[in-house]
């Protein structure tokens, strides 16, 4: 059956406002997050704090230095690594964000 390209507009138009608000969800949700890390406290510059963020990304994507982060690597039963020392400040920020959750 052939839709119509009213059809075609009205499902796009609704796709569209789906999208626009699970990236609301997104974004408040990491909003939240950042918050309790403590990124609110610092003056950072955008496009710094934006590459940051990417940073991150690839690393629980497995594309960054400290693509072990969650992962078991052999012989270490329960104990989440990371690949590298200069990871260790990184690493310290998602451990202290973890108890920000707590009370």
């Amino acid at each position: 059956m052939r839709k119509s390209t009213s059809q075609i507009r009205e499902k796009l138009a609704r796709l569209q406002e789906e999208l626009k608000q699970a990236e609301t969800r997104d974004a408040e949700r990491i909003g939240r997050i950042a918050l309790k890390a403590g990124l609110g406290e610092f003056e950072i510059d955008e496009t710094e704090l934006q590459a940051a963020f990417e940073d991150v990304a690839k690393r629980f994507r497995g594309g960054g230095k400290g693509g072990t982060i969650g992962k078991e690597m052999p012989g270490e039963r329960g104990v989440a690594s990371s690949a590298g020392g200069s990871q260790t400040g990184t690493v310290e920020t998602g451990a202290s964000q973890g108890n920000a959750g707590e009370g």
